[in-house]
């Protein structure tokens, strides 16, 4: 590394620091007001608190590290234009090109950290941080009951439904409680209205109704009913705000909280089941038409070649016994597979067999068209895998646009530096804002379309494509500028 490298790159070294830490912790004082008061009125301890806010900083990391280059590369510039040194360092035969190749190169490694970033910790702390939000839910119910919602009061035990809930008195109206406490008995009210109130131990709540009707059913007796109608009734849930528990074998993972490789997968599962479904739905159209004639119905075919994974994904388990921990690697290494046909996937092969309609050979003699209930179920389940798919490729292609961002800012950013030197923090501030606000409705709108299926999960990209078209021309257009001041240089001094 040379000198002007090194001195390019410490210039750049603070203010990229310090935007980072900025825009992170405006972000994350954002989260805290308007979370704070719903977490610690659940009287939750402050290091439940604190720990649901240290895992929102993964998530606000991965937006401002973008951010933040494009705000190094604008002030850092900026100030040596404004300072003539650009010029200085033009005008000793120092190309345009030559300046920005030490930027680039480290816009390239933080795209490189951004990615790994966003494709292995950002999915762990996003699980983590559903998990927890959803033990929190569980712990008061008079902080997280809503209206015309059967909400989960006691674990598969309680459920109360409310059509009103006053939120400054917990007054109720028109209320259903669904009791599966008692293993041998099952009792459903029924209330006109009533009020909802936790202990001062915080440990149980009281539910008072009024105007009601019992329904209590034998679960081991099927004929057996009851109905007792009450003008006041008082029941007490044992243990609804005592402690709060936590779950850390949640096995669900949201297209969110999953990495790449794993995302991939359900994106090839989707991609078979939509192709089998297409594909039964092509087969009772055929055999259909082929009983109309007197011809045998031909049998379904379920033989697919499976995609295989991306480079990305094959060069990780290549290395996964050298990257993992030893024990997570004789995990992934040993695991014992299911044998299979080749080509086929025996567990899906399975499970359609359990669930898909049978297509049953019909005597030549009879006719029958084909059935359009069967037609409608496999060209729904098409659609739902194609959408399903959609969803898990957009969250792909959003992890490597956001991480390609740190690099295409670097572009964009230096020539618009470089064209107004004496901008100062106003032109740092205004065209950051202008590219975020950009970039940030291209993402969105984007992710809409494709989850939609209006458009190819790609689109993402087509923010990168703009500032990447407008930092070339903005170059080329410095680059020209530069080049024809110095041709004019020698004529004016020789006329002098």
């Amino acid at each position: 590394m040379t000198i002007l490298s090194r001195y390019l790159l410490r210039l750049h070294l603070a203010p990229f620091a310090f935007a980072l830490g900025a825009l992170t912790g405006l972000m994350l004082l954002n989260q805290i007001a308007r979370r704070l008061g719903e977490l610690v009125g659940k009287g939750l301890p402050w290091s439940v608190v604190v720990e649901v806010f240290a895992l929102s900083i993964p998530f606000i990391v991965a937006m401002t590290l973008p951010m933040a280059v494009l705000v190094a590369v604008l002030y850092a510039v900026s100030r040596l234009a404004g300072d003539s040194e650009i010029t200085a360092l033009r005008a000793g035969g120092i190309s345009l090109g030559r300046i920005l190749r030490p930027l680039l190169l480290a816009g390239t490694v933080l795209a490189g950290l951004a990615f790994l970033f966003t494709d292995h910790v950002l999915p762990r702390s996003n699980h983590r941080l559903r998990t927890l939000y959803t033990d929190i839910a569980r712990k008061k119910p008079t902080f997280s009951i809503k209206e015309q919602v059967i909400n989960e009061v006691q674990r598969n035990r309680f459920f109360l439904r409310a059509a009103t809930i006053d939120p400054a008195t917990y007054a109720l109206r028109d209320v259903t409680i669904y009791d599966l406490a008692d293993q041998d008995r099952k009792r459903v009210i029924y209330a006109d209205s009533g009020y909802l109130a936790i202990t001062a131990d915080q440990k149980d709540a009281h539910l008072t109704l009024y105007s009601g009707v019992m329904h209590e059913f034998d679960r081991s007796d099927p004929g057996m009913f009851q109905q007792v109608a009450f003008s006041r009734d008082l029941i007490r849930i044992e243990g609804v705000g005592n402690e709060l528990e936590r779950h850390l074998t949640d096995t669900y993972k949201g297209d969110r909280e999953q990495s790449i490789c794993e995302m991939e997968k359900s994106v090839h599962a989707a991609e078979r089941e939509r192709a089998l479904a297409r594909r039964r739905a092509d087969l009772v159209r055929l055999n259909g038409f082929r009983t109309l004639v007197g011809l045998k119905p031909l049998p379904p075919d379920t033989a697919l070649s499976l995609a295989g994974p991306s480079p990305y994904c094959r060069v990780l388990e290549r290395w996964a016994s050298w990257l993992l921990p030893p024990e997570l690697a004789a995990q992934t290494t040993q695991r014992p597979r299911t044998p299979q046909a080749p080509g086929v996937d025996a567990l899906t092969r399975m499970r359609e067999k359990a669930t898909s309609p049978r297509v049953r050979p019909q005597p030549a003699t009879s006719a029958q068209a084909p059935r359009a209930s069967e037609l409608r179920s496999y060209e729904e389940r098409a659609r739902q895998a194609q959408v399903r798919a959609a969803h898990f490729l957009v969250e792909i292609h959003k992890k490597y646009v956001i991480a390609t961002a740190c690099l295409v800012f670097v572009l964009v950013g230096v020539p618009i530096a470089i064209r107004f030197p004496r901008g100062g923090m106003g032109l740092v501030i205004g065209v950051s804002l202008t590219i975020f606000a950009v970039y940030y409705i291209g993402l969105i709108a984007g992710e809409s379309l494709a989850d939609r299926l209006a458009a190819p999960p790609w689109i993402l990209w087509t923010p990168n494509g703009i500032f990447t078209i407008a930092g070339f021309a903005l170059l080329y257009w410095s680059h020209r500028s530069g080049v024809a001041r110095r041709r004019r240089a020698p004529a004016v001094a020789g006329g002098a």
